[in-house]
């Protein structure tokens, strides 16, 4: 008689192997691929006509705008990640031609914009829902052949599309947070530390139990062998917690903590961390996930200062010119670019498996320019929100836990390595409709789950 399977995931081992030992591509073609995704939802803004609130009085409205968000927008994306990769510069010289003539057509550059503390809540919240787009489409595309070996995340050095994903939470959360802001809490730091890390301490169970019984694959060399992404976020939550410092002086702290973990990097500690031999207390099963939070800590603080020199300084006092803003993003993406090409070379090249000193300023360089770019396009698209882009933003960690709930399923029901090409296009297409739909199913009916 036959038996039943020992395990609901049988090709683990090669699912396993299929995402391992990987170079990455190059900071050029990860930049190429982030302005993609940065010109198509600059182009959607300048087709949309509607304002959010326009498009949300009826039910009709609200789905065809979204449904020509997700045409203009996330399946492009989907296309570009996959089928389209070998043409990424090409799409990326014809967006940017389709961008100048529509919005030369429609001679928008007269465009009023707002001033002061808040005139750039949209850019940030349109650079928010781009690096949460690419996260979501990533997650699943990754286990199909028809997704780019050099986009998935790298085994030791390099740089790769994927491996921006946990660096650019960290620095997402930066940016938008109280300390960003100068906003003081009324509880004490130990209050504090409980009600930020909680969710995340469950979230962190909950996806090592699931992994666990499921008998799920999991890539120890990305955070070792019980670790995982919502640890780490919940890792750097309690030591921001624990050593709260002002804004204005976050960015040295962070600089602080940065140089002396690289510098413990350079002198051996990398050799350790890259190495596959571990022993069995939970340190040395989890090396990566836990020393690597030294570089996501000093990641995050540097994020703070940056947010707050960039957006929040004395904005009770002093309304910054959105020119003026403008430049210094300009400034300090070149900046972070030159010191990135600089540590890469001469000190450490870039590993986000241990978060050294040329990932992080990498990370930081990388997501400074979209912002830019969504920054200087204000006074083309104006500050129209799209439906989907509201949808997301407005429950931003809601959607990632959907999109990791939709991956799993698929998972464990198709066997992702053998699917063919055209057959991974269209599971990836109803994966992401699915992931729409969901979300826009939960802002419709009023839920929001967002701090600001």
């Amino acid at each position: 008689m036959d038996s039943f399977p020992r395990s609901l995931n049988p090709n683990k081992h090669l699912r396993e192997q299929f995402v391992s030992n990987l170079p990455g591509s190059s900071m050029l073609e990860v930049s190429a691929l982030l302005n993609n995704v940065a010109l198509l939802m600059l182009l959607r803004h300048t087709f949309c006509s509607q304002t959010v609130n326009d498009a949300c009085r009826s039910l009709k409205s609200y789905l065809a705008s979204v449904a020509l968000d997700y045409v203009f927008l996330v399946l492009p994306t989907l296309l570009i990640f996959t089928v389209l990769a070998e043409w990424v510069y090409i799409c990326l010289i014809g967006l940017l031609l389709l961008l100048v003539f529509f919005t030369a057509v429609k001679r928008t550059y007269s465009l009023p914009y707002m001033e002061g503390p808040n005139a750039s809540r949209a850019s940030i919240s349109s650079y928010r829902v781009v690096t949460m787009f690419i996260t979501c489409l990533c997650i699943l595309a990754v286990d199909f052949r028809i997704y780019p070996r050099e986009y998935a995340k790298t085994e030791t050095y390099g740089a790769s599309l994927m491996d921006l994903g946990v660096g650019s939470f960290v620095l997402m959360n930066a940016v938008t947070s109280r300390q960003a802001r100068n906003i003081k809490s009324s509880m004490s730091w130990w209050k504090a530390a409980f009600k930020s890390t909680t969710p995340l301490l469950l979230l962190g169970f909950a996806r090592l139990a699931s992994t666990l019984s499921l008998d799920y694959q999991v890539h120890v060399g990305e955070y070792g062998v019980n670790w995982n992404f919502f640890f780490t976020l919940a890792g750097v939550s309690i030591l921001t917690s624990i050593l709260n410092v002002p804004a204005e002086y976050s960015g040295i702290l962070g600089s602080v903590i940065l140089v002396g973990y690289q510098s413990w990097l350079t002198n051996g500690l990398n050799v350790y961390l890259l190495s596959n031999e571990r022993g069995t207390d939970v340190i040395s099963r989890n090396k990566e996930g836990i020393f690597s939070l030294f570089g996501y800590w000093g990641m995050y603080l540097v994020g703070v200062q940056v947010s707050y020199y960039l957006f929040f300084e004395n904005h009770t006092t002093k309304q910054r010119s959105k020119h003026e803003t403008r430049i210094r993003i300009c400034l300090l993406t070149i900046m972070f670019w030159i010191l990135t090409l600089l540590i890469d070379r001469y000190v450490e090249r870039i590993s986000r498996r241990i978060c050294n000193l040329a990932y992080v300023t990498w990370v930081v360089a990388q997501n400074l320019q979209l912002l830019a770019l969504r920054l200087l396009a204000d006074n083309i698209i104006g500050h129209k929100t799209l439906c989907l882009e509201r949808a997301f933003d407005r429950n931003l960690l809601a959607s990632f836990l959907v999109a990791n709930l939709l991956t799993g399923l698929v998972n464990l029901s198709v066997d992702t390595i053998f699917v063919s090409p055209l057959s991974a296009v269209l599971i990836l297409v109803s994966y992401s409709l699915a992931l729409c739909v969901v979300m826009v199913l939960i802002d419709f009916s009023g839920v929001k789950y967002k701090f600001w």
